[in-house]
């Protein structure tokens, strides 16, 4: 980790200048919606056709289905452009491409995605309209999200089919499940029954007790037996190696955890979300946005992944507004300014090279999959951290 000592030096420069000269939310929330109404021109106007990412040296979105795991991100982002301009024509396309969705609520689960889908998507639909037809239906998936719930294991099953390498028919836990939580814990409030807050808080609990190594760098997957909940082992799918920092993984893992304190109250979770964020900090390169794995011997030469670092900026944006110590507290908020300066800059900002928000992220790199590409739940993280950062600029709450 030979970047750690110019990267803290970095951080603390930056710590020590205003935030009003380092990024102006306003205006990239601009450059935001600009991309979108470019996307709204190009997208086909049939068939199911939601952006999930655009490879280098193209400008051609690659489509998806709703059944993607990528599904609700689209519509999450025009829901938060609606929210950042109030346009009529984002509020229109936001319901149709949201409604694209709505089988999911209806089906059995196949995953444990349906917190990526739905919230995203009828949960940013609901918080803005109050339109009680979201609403039946977030609840409606809440219930089938909690169908893969093991009480033996007290988590939620992630992949309910055979994975390589994950032994089923054995129970597997991706830290991915984390994000998907918020589901529960809205619904069980909005509605839905208690059981939800406790699946949702069981799982939170058990995957901070067994997904974590002991400088609380998170492994991407775990697996448990099914019958006995004994962990078996812990593994990467999508990391370089069973032993290193997935840099979407720990992201994962900072949001999550700062979102079941905000749903809890429990303290255990703050405790947490700041530990699992103190070593995604302590090892970031000098521009805050890591390579795809810390851990890759080939670094510097590896592909960077913005997405992880939206997401991280998103969380330590709300993550700050919970720490009671007025130092940390500004040093998780300063961390993510630099972020999104770094991700509103020309490095990374897509701009005039394609129609999406930000470049660089990487997907599934074992796979060989959307390396250094444009991915949507890169830009969706990253408008929802801008859209939280204007609100903090104008001494608003995030909640």
């Amino acid at each position: 980790m030979r970047y750690t000592a110019f990267a803290i030096t970095t951080l603390l420069f930056f710590f020590g200048r205003p935030a009003s000269a380092q990024i102006n939310a306003a205006r990239q929330l601009a450059y935001c919606t600009e991309q979108v109404k470019k996307t709204l021109r190009i997208i086909p106007r049939h068939g199911n056709n939601i952006p999930r990412s655009i490879v280098p040296g193209s400008s051609e979105w690659k489509f998806v289905g709703y059944k993607d795991w990528c599904s609700g991100f689209w519509p999450g982002i025009l829901w938060y452009s609606y929210e950042a301009t109030k346009s009529k024509t984002f509020l229109a396309e936001a319901a149709a491409f949201s409604s694209a969705l709505k089988p999911l609520s209806a089906q059995h689960a196949f995953d444990h995605d349906l917190g990526f889908q739905i919230f995203n998507s009828y949960g940013n639909g609901y918080r803005l309209t109050k339109n009680p037809k979201y609403k039946a239906i977030i609840l409606k998936t809440a219930d089938t999200l909690a169908t893969l719930f093991n009480p033996k294991v007290g988590t939620i099953l992630s992949w309910p089919r055979e994975v390589p390498g994950m032994q089923w028919p054995q129970h597997n836990t991706i830290i991915d499940n984390m994000i998907n939580l918020e589901l529960l814990f809205w619904a069980s409030r909005n509605g839905g029954e208690k059981r939800l807050y406790d699946i949702a808080f069981s799982h939170a609990e058990v995957t901070m007790k067994n997904h974590f190594r002991p400088d609380y760098s998170a492994y991407h997957a775990v697996i448990y037996d099914r019958e006995t909940g004994k962990k078996i082992k812990g593994l990467t799918h999508q990391g370089y190696a069973d032993n290193s920092m997935w840099a979407r993984g720990q992201s994962w893992a900072i949001y999550g955890y700062t979102v079941c304190f905000r749903e809890t109250g429990n303290a255990a979770f703050l405790e947490f979300a700041q530990k699992v964020s103190d070593v995604y900090l302590a090892k970031l390169p000098a521009d805050g946005i890591p390579y795809w794995d810390f851990n890759d011997p080939s670094i510097p030469n590896a592909p960077k992944d913005a997405s992880a670092a939206a997401v991280v900026a998103s969380g330590l944006l709300e993550l700050s507004t919970f720490v009671k110590d007025k130092a940390k507290s500004q040093k998780y908020r300063k961390a993510a300014e630099l972020m999104l300066t770094s991700l509103s800059s020309s490095a990374y900002q897509s701009r005039n090279k394609n129609s999406a928000f930000l470049l660089h992220s990487t997907g599934h790199k074992p796979n060989g999959s959307e390396i250094d590409t444009s991915i949507i739940y890169a830009d969706y993280y990253y408008i929802e951290a801008l859209l939280r950062l204007e609100k903090l600029q104008k001494g608003m709450k995030l909640n």
